[in-house]
């Protein structure tokens, strides 16, 4: 069974969703970043909870 994943800004399910994206966090590299294509258009922030980096 496949992991759920979602958006790291509106914990929005992106299963079905063609222009989310994920990526290391750029400052500790160790937590992955999810982002909806919405929170990325709208320049939603996140933070890792790993290190407490804040992106846009």
């Amino acid at each position: 069974m496949a992991e759920i994943k979602y958006c790291t800004g509106c914990k929005k399910n992106i299963a079905n969703t063609n222009e989310a994206v994920n990526f290391k966090c750029p400052k500790c590299g160790k937590h992955e970043i999810i982002r909806c294509d919405h929170c990325r258009k709208i320049a939603t922030g996140y933070t890792c909870p790993e290190c407490g980096f804040v992106g846009p």
